[in-house]
């Protein structure tokens, strides 16, 4: 009788261990001005850990030093922090199976380039948390205290196509100016190449719309009341019009000379008017078509997520790696 209860019990942990070991793992990429082991991201990864018993997690982070990952959030070359990441992410075990993803604010952007450029291990689900997937318009703005942020962000405004800045400022390697979109395509490092936004059609990288048409899954949040990414909308891959197409639009038919300060310069294209969409450059429309993308907005300013992330974590992670 001992024996037999002795036995059952083995067998109850071994189908626990092995339903444990069965979840599919999630990795997460912090924003600009965070760290990978800060008291946020401690705290974010235990409730998703209360959520999901037994999940693995990893924080990705640039140095393992909290100071250094900090500073790489504002100087670096993105393109090389992602063949970093690649390395870091290939080079763990528990990821070998693939694994769901969360990217806050600019750290969605960045795991859409590795999934983009590497994707191996696989990403099944990203959950991008107003990210800046159509870049933006303006510099986020610092907080008065940020002396790191500020130093950055005057260096990254006096010239933002400028080969230093391309290569040592994060930020400018993402700012997507609608009123000079050949420049941005040209001198653009990091954002024009994943959104294959190129002025050679035979530049475009057809691996780049495989890999994201992959995913299972695209939720991409949106905050509401965000002031800190211009436009907000780019995190539901919206952008600003530009310049020249609302004063040719103004000219069709009219017979008028362009304006030089259109009414509303600021009007959004959203994701499915979007070029990159409708000839689908990286794979969008394909996984919006197949009911791959969802479209999610929270209430408040940006990354005040309060508990608009719980319902989203519980049904996009924590999943059976035993279904694709």
């Amino acid at each position: 009788m001992l024996s037999s209860i002795v036995l059952f019990a083995g067998l109850v942990n071994l189908v626990s261990s092995a339903a444990v070991n069965d979840i599919r793992p999630l990795v997460i990429w912090h924003g600009m001005g965070d760290t990978y082991a800060s008291p946020g991201m401690d705290s974010f990864q235990s409730e998703i850990k209360e959520m999901h018993p037994g999940i693995f997690i990893h924080s990705i982070f640039i140095d393992e030093d909290p100071n250094a990952d900090q500073r790489a959030t504002f100087y670096g070359n993105v393109n090389q922090q992602i063949i970093q990441v690649a390395q870091q992410l290939a080079d763990i075990p528990e990821l070998s199976r693939g694994f769901d993803a969360i990217g806050f604010s600019q750290g969605g952007q960045f795991l859409r380039g590795y999934v983009e450029r590497n994707n191996s291990p696989p990403v099944h689900n990203l959950i991008t948390f107003g990210s800046q997937h159509m870049g933006v318009s303006e510099l986020p703005a610092c907080n008065p205290w940020d002396l790191l942020c500020q130093v950055a962000r005057r260096a990254a405004t006096r010239g933002m196509y400028s080969e230093w800045a391309q290569e040592n400022l994060v930020q400018a390697q993402y700012f997507r100016d609608p009123h000079q979109l050949s420049q941005y395509m040209t001198l653009g490092s990091f954002l024009p190449d994943i959104n294959n936004e190129v002025l050679l059609p035979s530049s475009r990288n057809s691996s780049y719309a495989d890999n994201l048409a992959s995913l299972n899954k695209l939720v991409l949040v949106l905050f509401l009341q965000d002031k800190t990414v211009i436009p907000k909308e780019s995190a539901w891959f919206g952008s600003e019009q530009p310049l020249e197409d609302i004063t040719m639009d103004q000219l069709s038919g009219s017979g008028q000379t362009p304006m030089l300060s259109p009414p509303n310069a600021k009007d959004i294209i959203p994701m499915r008017l979007q070029t990159l969409y409708k000839e689908d450059w990286i794979g969008l429309r394909q996984l919006d078509e197949c009911g791959g993308i969802e479209f999610v907005a929270c209430q408040g300013a940006h990354m005040q997520i309060g508990d608009c992330w719980k319902d989203l974590v519980a049904k996009w992670v924590g999943g059976s790696l035993s279904v694709n």
